[in-house]
């Protein structure tokens, strides 16, 4: 894979037509260095948020070994990683998934959140010598959204009575009995995780059972324009103070699951301008490619010029995009602050795109071809480096 220092070098260098992918995996690896080191247990890469191979090489080599998949494509895809322990979260699944992941794939740790969901993991481990002795089972429950930029209680979870009924008989199959939840994407302040584990604990005192893992699933922020979450420091403190005030085992085992907070800030796409109308661009790239966050969720991604140096004097205007697709949903609100002088034939870099760009990205109308670098600079916006706030994790 060929390496830039820059942007702006690989567009001096190669004028790339197509929208070209830049990885940086010196950040993924800073990123997962800093949650091996302040997460007080195990930390399992949220496979789908990026599976780039230069990903996935870069939280390996920093010493990620857990992984969290959701589908058998994923775990198969994990599965090719030397002493990798895959851990299947989604809450539904496929019997014919969980018999692969069992009896193939040697997968013990699954979610959960009904009965159904439990009938069917002891249905498809059993074997002819009866029901499977070493399964590692989480019930996910329901927890507020607090401040999270994508709440996501609606579709998984249990909750209440039925949650505590639920614990009761996962245990009865478990040879481990873990907990899990998910605060919503993109989680602003750490008080979601302390009212998160304050539910935890109501229900485990309700059902009465003896817990041995917990999972405080994902939903770690990035930096984005306009979103600077509290330092994930903070995160990690009120996690240990929460999991201190539960009714568990003194040795009950910790498990996360990031993925944004890993890879948003190791990826950004570089786009051409290929029109201009009033302070409307169109681009090579959009919400059916990398940039579906920008175009369906109205989020606003860093960008800046990288095929020129502005003018002496030019300022700076707030610009919308369209993407390159025939469909008029193919639109990016932003603002976009780029210099007034912006013009077809101009190249953007978009940074930040690095959680779930990629691993959405599809190729609507012929577009979703992209080449591929690596830049070894320092991202746009950054919680771990040493540029814009860096200090967000913790670190001065």
């Amino acid at each position: 894979m060929e390496r830039f220092p820059s942007a702006a070098a690989l567009v001096t260098a190669r004028q790339p037509e197509r929208p070209v992918l830049a990885s940086r995996p010196h950040a993924a690896a800073r990123a997962a260095r800093w949650f091996l080191q302040n997460f007080p247990g195990d930390v399992a890469y949220a496979y789908k948020a990026n599976s780039s191979v230069f990903m996935i090489g870069a939280l390996y080599g920093a010493g990620i070994r857990h992984f969290d998949v959701a589908s058998t494509p994923e775990l198969e895809d994990a599965a090719t990683i030397p002493n990798a322990h895959l851990h299947f979260m989604h809450p539904v699944k496929s019997r014919q998934s969980i018999a692969k992941a069992y009896h193939v794939h040697g997968i013990r740790s699954f979610s959960l959140d009904s009965e159904d969901e439990l009938k069917k993991i002891v249905d498809e481990t059993r074997s002819a010598a009866g029901p499977a002795e070493d399964l590692v089972l989480f019930v996910r429950i329901v927890v507020p959204p607090i401040n999270s930029a994508v709440p996501l209680e609606r579709k998984f979870g249990i909750s209440g009575d039925a949650a505590a009924r639920l614990l009761v008989k996962s245990r009865q199959a478990a040879s481990e009995l873990g907990v899990t939840f998910h605060v919503g994407s993109q989680t602003m302040t750490p008080d979601a995780y302390t009212h998160a584990l304050a539910e935890v604990g109501k229900l485990i005192g309700q059902a009465g059972v003896v817990v041995d893992r917990l999972d405080v699933g994902g939903g770690f922020p990035a930096v984005y324009p306009g979103m600077t979450p509290a330092p994930l420091s903070s995160f990690m403190t009120a996690i240990r103070e929460g999991v201190d005030k539960l009714p568990v085992r003194e040795d009950v085992r910790l498990m996360c699951e990031p993925g944004r907070a890993l890879v948003a800030e190791a990826e950004s796409v570089i786009v051409r301008v290929e029109a201009r109308r009033g302070n409307d661009l169109f681009i090579n790239d959009g919400g059916y490619g990398v940039l579906f966050d920008a175009a369906h969720l109205n989020w606003v991604f860093p960008a800046q010029i990288v095929s020129r140096v502005p003018a002496k004097g030019e300022g700076m205007d707030d610009f919308a995009l369209w993407g390159p697709t025939c469909d008029s949903i193919d639109y990016m609100k932003g603002p976009f602050r780029l210099p007034s002088a912006t013009k077809e034939g101009d190249y953007i870099e978009i940074g930040n795109v690095g959680a779930y760009g990629r691993a959405i990205a599809g190729d609507f109308n012929g577009y979703g071809k992209y080449d591929e670098v690596i830049l070894e600079d320092e991202p746009m916006l950054s919680l771990y480096g040493t540029g814009q706030i860096s200090r967000a994790a913790g670190q001065r």
